[in-house]
């Protein structure tokens, strides 16, 4: 059969410039298998040894959507490509759309503790606190991303809501802008903006058996264990253990967290079959954490980096346990189908208590105690495959994809003659007492019960030998949402709507090194409802599906040992408000252009660059009675610039050092843009050293974030109407351990 994409070109690839990019053979897919699985396994096995160049393409359409990860770009710290949802996994190059991928490398380098941690590194994504507690929150392009609507392996609902440890992940896919057709529409009702993909750790090829220990001020001591066996006829088994535990007081006065988190994942690697079975649990408390700060007026002075403006009193405790089994049988060389299934339960509580303040840090704070809990089923099944049309190459995806999710919690909250605080002076007050209630909070109602179902259809076509690609397709989705009365039971809404979101994606290779982009995507998710407290004459009423709707073009570049992308888009994401005749529905709108820059790769030698930056205009239009029109949206950016850069000594064998500047402009604290939090730029340096003792790897690290210990507010939520307050961490030190047995 012909090939589908052009070949690699000779010098940019560890493959005979010869080989077809993408061989429709059974030999030709086990031949770029093992090409692209060799340096990959190496690379992680290995301590003390620098990763293997190597800049072959992944092997996309029959390939297994697990195995097949893309390797790791020159230096290590990204990868070439990663899972582009429905269509699976694709090199960077030959893929329509943006996404960066960063490496578990880049994870442990940086001792990275949390997602939020690891995409410091992005330009393009925010990281926050979410609604009264210590969830991480997300901002990309512009819109939000809860952690609830996170996906592992292309499935939504599974992952642990509010924190994710890094401990069990390989990858972490940043897919930038909308994405309905490729991944469908979220649950919790985000990801407008970009997708968070998850990509578990496998067993490799060498056996791995590895300890670390590590330390973080002012007083979090921990370790953990990572453990990966392959066995069988050609290592077909394998086994990957992670755990980790970790406990103590964090960098703000009396604040406690303790974390501990277990993996497991089993995977088979057959000749036409392979399988794998991942497995989860997580349990995370927060003692007296230090919360957002919500406003009443201007933005306040920045609190010393180390008072505690939380209360003593307040807590919160999550556990979560999940599983996913995934299958894909080649039927024939060309054709491979594919199944998965997951199920997930996360149990909180919490007691929350966050501060309401004026310009001066002075104000009230409250209560709210919160039993939580939710229950996911979701899976998928699909074809993909491979056929030729006269001069013109296809790849067709066909799937199925179901999601329902069961949500209970109750509420118990203080309302009225809340005690007064000062966020700089740390004010200590007594438990509010309750005074409003919903529920039951020994054993919650249900709340919410969510169905997601779809179909998504699509092909890509090969034209002029591979130079060009053209992906067109469509995804139908029908969203479910009952909403219930948590202390009656009774049914308070109801919402059942569907929606075909399309997709128009092209790439176009005229040179071997470059790639020119361009797509059409559209975001999906639930449409609101009107109010029912009076003020809207519609109330009740469930709006049809939110659609964003997304024009993006670009260029992307690869060298070799230098890559990157430049970039420009614009994405529209309709507002809801009630109108001057009382009617609540989809009126204004939030368009967000901007232009995204990103570099990457080890131009010389022992010198790795991880960089990028994003320009971005929020405006909004069509508002109520057009008040705020032309505003930019709350909690947006205009610009922010990251560079990182690791250096291996050459007088110091062994020897290297970090640095990350990231630097983000101010935001407005609300649409009516009165008043906005300063831009702010924190510097974060390191250290690792890597040696033998006694035979075995051993590696020292040695971080400090933010050392000049600048004071900032990170970040404003719109999760209320002026706008919510995340504190920047101050000066943190961070040192670990790791040796290989």
């Amino acid at each position: 059969m012909p090939t589908f994409i052009r070949p690699a070109p000779a010098g940019l690839s560890s493959v005979a410039p010869s080989q077809p990019r993408l061989a429709l053979s059974a030999g030709g897919i086990l031949a770029a298998l093992v090409a692209l699985a060799l340096p990959a396994l190496s690379q992680a096995q290995t301590v003390a040894t620098p990763p293997t160049t190597m800049q072959a393409i992944t092997v996309t359409g029959s390939a297994p959507l697990n195995n097949a990860t893309p390797p790791a770009f020159t230096g290590g710290l990204v990868a070439r490509g990663g899972q582009a949802g429905v269509l699976g996994n694709m090199d960077y190059m030959d893929m329509p759309f943006t996404q960066t991928s960063y490496t578990a490398k880049l994870i442990e380098n940086q001792q990275a503790r949390t997602l939020g941690e690891v995409l410091k590194n992005d330009p393009s994504v925010q990281t926050g606190l979410g609604y009264g507690n210590q969830a991480e929150s997300y901002v990309i392009r512009g819109l939000p991303l809860y952690n609830d609507d996170l996906s592992f392996n292309g499935l939504y609902g599974i992952l642990p809501r509010q924190v994710l440890p890094t401990e069990m992940i390989e990858r972490v896919e940043v897919f930038k802008g909308a994405s309905a057709f490729l991944n469908g529409a979220a649950p919790g009702g985000s990801g407008l903006g970009g997708v968070l993909n998850i990509q578990p750790k496998r067993a490799q090829d060498d056996p791995l058996t590895r300890f670390t220990l590590d330390y973080t001020s002012r007083g979090q001591a921990g370790g953990g264990v990572d453990i990966g066996r392959r066995w069988g006829e050609d290592n077909r088994y394998g086994v990957r253990i992670n755990a980790a535990h970790r406990d103590g007081e964090t960098e703000v006065d009396n604040a406690d967290a303790r974390t501990s988190v277990a993996t497991i994942g089993l995977d088979f690697r057959g000749d036409k079959l392979r399988a794998s079975l991942d497995a989860g649990y997580q349990r995370v408390r927060f003692d007296h954490p230090r919360p957002n700060v919500y406003l009443d007026g201007p933005v306040p002075d920045v609190p010393d980096n180390d008072v505690n403006y939380g209360q003593s009193w307040a807590y919160s405790t999550m556990r979560s346990t999940f599983g996913v089994a995934r299958a894909e049988y080649d039927l024939a060389p060309s054709w491979t189908t594919y199944a998965a299934v997951g199920v997930s339960r996360d149990k909180e509580y919490g007691v929350y208590s966050s501060p309401t303040v004026d310009g001066t840090g002075v104000g009230t704070t409250g209560l709210l105690e919160v039993p939580y809990q939710r229950d996911s089923v979701t899976g998928e099944v699909g074809l993909r495959g491979e056929f030729k049309t006269g001069s013109v190459g296809h790849r067709v995806n066909l799937a199925y994809s179901a999601l329902n999710t069961t949500a209970r919690q109750a509420w118990e909250m203080a309302w009225g003659g809340l005690p007064a605080v000062n966020i700089h002076e740390g004010t200590a007050v007594a438990r509010p007492v309750a005074n409003l209630a919903g529920g039951d909070m020994g054993d919650p109602n249900v709340s919410r019960r969510t169905q997601l179902r779809s179909l998504a259809l699509s092909d890509t076509l090969s034209l002029l030998d591979g130079d060009l690609l053209l992906t067109l397709g469509g995804r139908y989705q029908a969203i479910t949402d009952n909403g219930y009365n948590i202390t009656t039971n009774e049914q308070e809404s109801h919402y059942n709507d569907s929606i075909v979101t399309p997709v128009i994606g092209v790439v176009f290779r005229p040179w071997d090194t470059v790639s020119l982009y361009a797509n059409y995507i559209e975001g999906l998710t639930q449409g609101g409802v009107a109010p029912i407290d009076g003020t809207a004459v519609n109330g009740g009423e469930v709006l049809a599906p939110y659609r964003t709707k997304q024009i993006e073009a670009g260029v992307k570049v690869d060298l070799g040992d230098l890559g990157g992308s430049l970039g420009v888009f614009q994405i529209e994401k309709p507002e809801a408000f009630t109108d001057a005749s009382g009617v609540f529905g989809t009126h204004g709108e939030q368009r967000n252009r901007g232009v995204e820059l990103s570099v990457y790769g080890e131009p010389i030698e022992g010198w790795r660059l991880l960089g990028g930056a994003t320009w971005m205009q929020p405006k909004l239009r069509n508002t109520a009675d057009g008040t705020n029109d032309g505003n930019d949206a709350a909690g947006v950016s205009r610009f922010t610039a990251v560079l990182g850069s690791e250096w291996d000594i050459a007088a110091v064998p062994g020897l290297s050092l970090q640095a990350n500047v990231r630097y983000q402009g101010s935001q407005y604290t609300s649409a009516a843009n009165r008043y906005k939090i300063d831009s702010w730029t924190r510097l974060d340096l390191g250290a690792a050293y890597r040696t033998k003792v006694s035979g075995h790897n051993v590696v020292l690290r040695a971080a400090i974030d933010n050392v000049t210990d600048r004071r900032y507010w990170a970040t404003v939520g719109t999760i209320a109407a002026n706008g919510a307050l995340t504190q920047g961490r101050g000066r943190v030190f961070k040192l670990s351990m790791s040796a290989d047995f």
